[in-house]
């Protein structure tokens, strides 16, 4: 928060500076806190959801988001010529972007998020580190510092040993990172590394570590106050991704014991110590085969998959970080949070599994979400609208929830298949094969469970049995259409094939 850290600030009316379902879930919470909402879109996002819901709504620019959604300037305007106190940044865009906390701060508004110093410090691999290691956080073995001569960093990675990893010190997604098995190979990755690091985020620094060859990827989601409290609400386990980038969460992790989850806890509300730490954020670990966790790096921001977090503890993120921004303390202890049931999430993305995933545009024909007990879908969406081409491809987010994971499991399985979008492509099919494949059921699994066992062929069996189910209903339609005027009679069969078959 940008005002004095003593002082409380009452906000009447906030700004989201983002769009699609993360602009819709803050202002679902701001607006049962009493708060006004003010929405701005490009001009791409116009008849938006985010921006039917809002109590204001601003235009910021066409639809790039280099010329809207990341312009500092047009958000800080839209902020005081609708009289908003606060912006609150979801995630992505300018939610981790120092400058903008500044500008901000300058602005005298209030941003819902840490300080400037604490994005920035935390935005950079390395100086990230070397805060945690002040508080003697587990480091992966490597260099603690950027990489500026070659050899001194081939000698570095003989000591450590090989397979090592080459890592961008800004940005991530991996972007600018290479793994590297053996030393004749070392300078070719490194050159190669550094060029993307540069393409990607104009910084070229790059670091090396040992390489976890079977990592899981867990995260501690931390809530720290203007008065020095600050809490975890446990772990996220988020290891099956494609492209470095998350598809599936839940919540716990299946593998942590209560005293690994009390250790990760422990280390990750010292990492935000180590910056003064004030909102929502997250501590993201590298856990090994030998459930041996090291520190990986800490987003200073909302996570995407928050809501599983929220599930589990029955706290509202959102509610609290604008809390926290409004000056106000913590209103509650670690010893007052506690487990309760388990979550999984789901990431909707408009993209091809059986095409590696690529992105996929087009009109959304059919759009119904599941519904029913323990099903939680935060969308942007409805049926008709377009999926644009300019921003991230995530259509949706499908959350379910259980006493325990296996009903948590049965859950997501059932909502997935009564999930129905036609129009483009979604990852939803891919989301059924994660759910019961035995890898991911026992929990006997890691950041690499997609090249090891998914195929686009997996899905091809999928896809014939539905073909065939369509050709069955279609049969029956033309049937149907064919009998239609004819006069009823005697023993007919009824049929809910008609009223159904928009469905199909």
């Amino acid at each position: 928060m940008q005002t004095d850290s003593k002082s409380s600030t009452l906000i009447s009316k906030i700004l989201i500076a983002n769009r699609g379902e993360i602009a819709l879930r803050i202002m679902r919470s701001a607006k049962e806190m009493g708060i006004k909402t003010v929405a701005v879109f490009s001009e791409a996002d116009r008849s938006a959801l985010h921006v039917r819901y809002a109590d204001e709504a601003v235009c910021i620019g066409p639809a790039p988001s280099n010329q809207s959604y990341l312009v500092g300037e047009k958000i800080i305007a839209a902020c005081k010529t609708t009289g908003a106190q606060a912006i609150h940044p979801g995630y992505g865009f300018l939610s981790e972007n120092a400058s903008f906390a500044q500008l901000v701060a300058d602005a005298g508004l209030i941003l819902v998020g840490p300080s400037p110093h604490a994005m920035e410090v935390m935005g950079n691999k390395l100086s990230a580190k070397a805060a945690a290691l002040r508080y003697n956080i587990p480091m992966v073995p490597g260099t603690e510092e950027a990489v500026e001569d070659i050899e001194e960093a081939k000698h570095r990675a003989v000591e450590v040993g090989f397979p090592i990893l080459i890592k961008a010190a800004a940005g991530g997604g991996g972007k600018g990172m290479r793994i590297v098995e053996k030393a004749e190979d070392f300078e070719e990755q490194m050159q190669l590394a550094v060029s993307e690091a540069t393409s990607a985020f104009g910084d070229g620094s790059v670091f090396i570590e040992r390489y976890v060859s079977s990592p899981r990827h867990i995260e501690i989601q931390v809530l720290g106050d203007n008065y020095g409290n600050v809490i975890h609400l446990f772990e996220r386990e988020c290891s099956v991704q494609r492209r470095h980038q998350k598809v599936v969460e839940e919540a716990p992790s299946s593998v942590l014991t209560p005293e690994i989850r009390e250790a990760m806890g422990k280390c990750a509300v010292d990492v935000a110590r180590s910056v003064s730490y004030s909102g929502a954020g997250t501590v993201e670990f590298i856990l090994d085969e030998n459930l041996d966790f090291f520190f990986l790096e800490m987003n200073t921001r909302l996570q995407v998959e928050h809501p599983v977090t929220e599930l589990i503890t029955g706290v509202d993120l959102v509610k609290e970080q604008i809390r926290i921004a409004s000056g106000e303390k913590l209103s509650f202890t670690q010893d007052d949070l506690k487990i309760s049931g388990h979550a999984i999430e789901l990431r909707v993305y408009a993209e091809d599994p059986a095409n590696n995933f690529l992105p996929d545009i087009g009109t959304l024909l059919t759009y119904k979400t599941p519904k029913g007990n323990g099903v939680r879908v935060d969308d942007g969406f409805e049926q008709g609208m377009e999926i644009p081409i300019y921003y991230d491809p995530m259509i949706a987010k499908l959350i379910t929830y259980g006493k325990d994971r296996a009903e948590a499991l049965k859950r997501m399985v059932r909502a997935i298949a009564e999930y129905e979008i036609t129009g483009i492509e979604t990852t939803l099919a891919f989301g059924k094969f994660v759910m019961q494949h035995e890898a991911f059921t026992s929990g006997n699994f890691d950041t690499h469970f997609v090249g090891k066992y998914f195929k686009p062929e997996n899905l091809s069996s999928a896809n014939g049995d539905e073909a065939l189910i369509a050709a069955i209903i279609a049969t029956k339609l033309f049937q149907e259409e064919k009998y239609a005027d004819a006069p009823p009679f005697i023993g007919a069969p009824s049929s809910s094939w008609r009223k159904n078959r928009l469905k199909y």
